[in-house]
């Protein structure tokens, strides 16, 4: 039996950063991955989701060329078989370029699905594709097993796809519906919408993105139906059903109302750990009641000694940065002497790619109320327009708006939160979420010089301008 310092269960994006870290300080590393490297982000999430948003984005830009002068004789033909081709092309790159990065490290790669046998001997069973099982010994194991697409549990489910069966499609579909009110529900619906699909959106709220702050909920739910999105609010799915004749399929509602004809339906309800071949059912490792995440505390660390998790199978903030973070962070205070080192989870920018994308980052409004009180905070709006529709031939009132939502801690104005949705909000927040980690107040918002003309002007230029008390590094 091989013995190893550092077993990491999970080759995505979190178990990958942290083997290799670990690998850096001259342990010896194992890791075991049933699928493809890389995990959900790189097979089936965040990369060939923004393939997909930006040919939604083309997409759109081409009905827009009009008004900068271009014109064309013969109309855009889109073929999504190219495209998916293409896409997954790249990914099959990446995936080679994750397993060469992990031979060059010097961990040792084993492919099959790997469970805990003896959480305190740390021994690990690999079932290999042949069927064949091969064990290993760790001092340390790291649970790093992600999640996937949770399900609706209705009759007919069976003639839905997921976000990952999206990815699989061969063609694009005619007429979709998409049940879910999360981010991958509301990316997926634009575009499917942006590429010329007749595209519904069934949200069980009033609106999508119901967890986000309000303004930026209220917008979205704008725009997506200024894009031709049909938003179905209050809607409940009691069952699917696939006519004989159309082969079509019907959703149908608890309330009784039925939508027909829809040749896809795709459920994005969320995502759900990945811990069920994992055989933490014959183990004392501790797991939520209900979601059956890892419970972990701000080390990664679970009850048991030397047994760790991270990511999505924990379930704190399933985003691929976070889990590198705290991969990173894991293996350096294991191995690299650094002390109670462990990653922070609070302030972590996020993007949505909706169309239009979002930027958001720290306390919603009723958040910072609930914590601190309506009488010590004080917000901040902006609304404009970005230069790109300037010579938009159509009414100001038209031309789609970019929104802005600062929201300050009285009595320094030190900012705990800033919401954004409109163009290019997605590349602009990285820079102000390292001010907002740094502690940075309105009135060193209102110092930076603006850089003009451009989206991000808009955040340090919000109004009132420079009347926000001068934080000490200005005075």
């Amino acid at each position: 039996m091989q013995h190893f310092d550092f077993f990491v269960i999970g080759g995505g994006s979190g178990g990958i950063a942290s083997a290799r870290r670990a690998a850096s300080y001259g342990v010896k590393v194992g890791l075991a991955e049933c699928g493809r490297l890389g995990g959900t982000c790189v097979n089936v999430g965040c990369v060939p989701k923004k393939v997909m948003w930006n040919a939604a984005s083309l997409a759109s830009t081409l009905g827009q060329l009009h008004h900068y002068g271009f014109t064309s004789s013969m109309p855009f033909k889109f073929d999504w078989a190219t495209l998916k081709a293409n896409r997954d092309r790249y990914i099959k790159r990446l995936n080679s370029i994750y397993a060469k990065n992990l031979e060059n490290s010097g961990i040792m790669l084993l492919t099959g699905y790997a469970s805990v046998s003896q959480v305190d001997s740390k021994i690990i069973n690999i079932k290999r594709p042949d069927e064949s099982i091969t064990s290993v010994s760790a001092d340390h194991v790291l649970i790093t097993s992600g999640s996937e697409p949770s399900k609706l549990n209705i009759p007919g489910e069976q003639h839905t796809i997921n976000s990952d069966g999206f990815f699989a499609l061969e063609s694009k579909p005619t007429r979709a519906a998409v049940i879910g009110a999360g981010y991958i529900a509301v990316e997926l619906a634009g575009v499917l919408n942006a590429l010329g699909t007749d595209t519904s959106l069934f949200v069980r709220g009033e609106r999508a993105l119901r967890h986000f702050d309000e303004m930026i909920s209220r917008e979205l739910d704008f725009h997506m139906r200024h894009e031709g999105i049909k938003v179905q609010p209050k809607s409940i799915p009691e069952k699917i059903t696939r006519s004989a004749t159309t082969n079509l399929l019907s959703l149908h509602l608890k309330d009784g109302v039925t939508f027909s004809d829809f040749d896809c339906i795709l459920v994005a309800i969320g995502r759900s750990p990945n811990v069920l071949n994992l055989g933490l059912e014959s183990t004392q490792v501790e797991q939520k009641q209900v979601t059956n995440h890892i419970i972990v505390d701000q080390f990664q660390n679970t009850n048991h000694n030397n047994v760790y998790a991270l990511g999505d199978v924990c379930g704190e903030v399933e985003l691929t940065p976070m889990a590198i973070a705290a991969g990173r962070r894991l293996a350096d205070r294991l191995f690299g002497n650094f002390k109670d080192i462990h990653v922070s989870y609070e302030n972590v920018p996020t993007v949505i790619f909706s169309h239009p994308p979002i930027g958001t980052i720290g306390l919603k409004e009723n958040e910072a109320i609930n914590i601190y009180g309506e009488e010590n905070i004080k917000i901040y709006n902006g609304t404009s327009v970005n230069l790109y529709y300037g010579p938009f031939d159509v009414p100001p009132e038209q031309k789609p708006k970019t929104k802005i939502k600062m929201i300050c801690l009285l009595p320094e104005e030190k900012v705990i939160g800033l919401h954004i949705i409109g163009m290019g909000s997605d590349e602009m927040l990285q820079g102000f979420g390292v001010a907002i980690k740094m502690g940075a107040t309105k009135s060193d918002f209102d110092h930076c010089v603006a850089i003009h003309p451009t989206a991000s002007e808009e955040v340090v230029t919000l109004s009132p301008w420079g009347l926000a008390p001068e934080s000490k590094c200005h005075s």
